[in-house]
């Protein structure tokens, strides 16, 4: 997960750099467009805010005192855990641990997710 994480601050990084740039063809600005998938990702998992995108409110900024967010984590600069349940309801888009779709349609093939395809 440590190199998932650094990845995932690279990216960040990145699209920080251009966070009030337009993402075309929808006219929204590279911030907008990260916060509008932080809230699609917080909804599908049904866990409440566990994902944030590039500019928070500064009640959600690391320690209450940036609005800058290159690492999603919460007001203690923790990172944000989630179950796989959680994971899987993301990576289906169906908001469903049990009902496949989205970047996986088949569902996922291991152990974990198997066990809960074989539970419909």
């Amino acid at each position: 997960m440590g190199v998932e994480s650094g990845q995932d601050a690279v990216i960040r990084t990145l699209l920080y750099e251009k966070a009030d740039e337009k993402v075309l063809p929808y006219d929204i600005t590279v911030a907008e467009f990260t916060n509008a998938i932080s809230g699609i990702r917080n909804e599908l998992a049904m866990c409440g805010i566990r994902d944030e995108g590039l500019i928070v409110p500064l009640n959600l900024g690391a320690e209450n005192r940036t609005e800058s967010n290159i690492l999603s984590a919460d007001t203690n600069s923790l990172s944000y855990a989630r179950t796989p349940q959680q994971i899987l309801r993301i990576i289906y888009g169906t908001g469903s641990e049990y009902m496949p779709g989205g970047f996986l349609p088949r569902g996922g093939s291991g152990k974990i997710a198997r066990s809960f395809l074989d539970k419909v």
